[in-house]
């Protein structure tokens, strides 16, 4: 099962509560101890100036959309192996739909 839209209020609890304490997501944001966020649908990974990615997240070479990030957030290390993002996933699809809403809404 692949993306399909989601609750935007529950995707940012979520990322209130995941994603918040690694993570900027407005533009000027700066990195955190993960990248930025703002500007994410349609960038290469490991593209954020001033980010120290692992070779992995600069070589795995795929653009960021729904698609993408809704399978990447499933089980990041499973997905870019030698990635450094210390998250274990978001199992649910439903989490995954949600987050992935908020997120293409909030970093634009």
């Amino acid at each position: 099962m692949g993306f399909s839209a989601g609750d935007s209020k529950k995707g940012a609890n979520l990322f209130k509560t995941r994603c918040a304490q690694c993570h900027t997501l407005e533009e000027g944001g700066g990195n955190k101890i993960g990248p930025a966020l703002h500007g994410l649908f349609g960038r290469k990974t490991g593209s954020v100036d001033g980010y120290a990615y692992t070779d992995a997240n600069k070589q795995k070479g795929i653009t960021w959309d729904e698609e993408t990030l809704f399978t990447y957030l499933e089980n990041p290390k499973k997905y870019i192996p030698g990635t450094k993002m210390a998250f274990g996933g978001l199992k649910k699809d439903k989490d995954r739909n949600d987050l992935v809403t908020f997120l293409k809404e909030s970093t634009k």
